[in-house]
């Protein structure tokens, strides 16, 4: 029974193909969910005729059932392709699938023609045969779409979190890392890798790590804090942090945290001031330098 059922379906794709791929491509442009600003009909034709080809080849081979088996592996990777394309042009997971879906009532249309004279319980079973084996590649479309839509998501996280933790090189020796929101254990990683590698590039002896714009202070982010010192100390550069708050200054002390081994200053400038007298310079007034000499003249630390 099975093989004289897969027998039909793949003689209805043979005999009918032309004509099952126009009545499809019009039920696309049709479906509420067609996207004609993502994608242009001459592109949506190209993608309907080769899956379609696939598919009749596949189906050919007998197995309905199982779409992981090998008969099916060049239509996977081209409903992988088309998947992942569409998850980047920003598909929804519904249009992305309709793709699939919406092939159902043009192959039934053909199949019930071709089955005119065949009881009623046989016809059923072919819909029910084709129907399952189109839910099944449906649904593999989707599940493809949701991984590469998170494989997107999780890589703009990343640039998000490399642009969100930028190393400013203030003066020759000197870095600032300003630090804007909440730091958690991925954000301290990327901080800590972004501030290490700063140091080396740079040959840096001080980094400044402003907290101004973390919204709140607790034993997790003073943890995270503590090890990117003890890092970058390991890497020869001395910390300074810098935004320490009057909120944020009582609530360390409340949680009992040591910062008595790490420099802290009120504000970033104050911050960079304490760094230029760690480095041997200073910033003059009025034209002088630090030492009451003309900035640039001998003797006088140039800034």
């Amino acid at each position: 029974m099975a093989q004289k059922n897969t027998n039909i379906i793949a003689d209805v794709l043979a005999r009918q193909e032309p004509h099952v791929l126009e009545s499809w491509i019009k039920e696309q442009l049709e479906a509420p969910t067609h996207r004609s600003d993502l994608i242009k009909q001459a592109q949506l034709r190209s993608e309907s005729t080769e899956f379609l080809r696939l598919m009749k080849q596949a189906v050919q081979s007998g197995n309905l059932t199982n779409i992981q088996g090998s008969e099916w592996k060049d239509t996977r990777e081209m409903l992988s392709s088309l998947s992942r394309s569409r998850a980047r042009q920003g598909f929804s997971p519904t249009e992305t699938a309709t793709f699939i879906f919406s092939l159902k009532q043009p192959i039934i249309a053909y199949l019930r023609e071709a089955m005119s004279g065949a009881s009623t319980e046989a016809l059923l079973d072919e819909v029910w045969q084709i129907t399952t084996l189109l839910d099944s590649l449906g649904l593999y479309t989707a599940e493809i779409y949701q991984q590469s839509r998170d494989e997107i998501i999780a890589r703009q996280q990343a640039e998000m979190l490399e642009l969100s933790t930028p190393v400013v090189k203030l003066w020759e020796g000197i870095l600032a890392l300003p630090l804007i929101g909440t730091l958690d254990s991925a954000r301290t990683q990327v901080v800590m890798e972004s501030l290490l590698q700063a140091i080396v590039d740079t040959s840096s002896s001080i980094a400044i790590i402003d907290i101004t714009g973390v919204p709140t202070v607790d034993t997790l982010v003073s943890q995270h804090l503590l090890k990117t010192v003890a890092a970058a100390r390991l890497m020869g550069a001395e910390c300074i942090i810098s935004g320490i708050r009057p909120q944020i200054a009582q609530t360390i002390v409340h949680l009992g945290v040591d910062l008595s081994q790490v420099a802290t200053k009120a504000s970033l400038s104050d911050a960079f001031i304490l760094a230029l007298q760690k480095t041997g310079r200073g910033i003059g007034i009025n034209g002088r330098g630090t030492n009451g000499g003309p900035v640039g003249a001998p003797g006088a630390p140039r800034v």
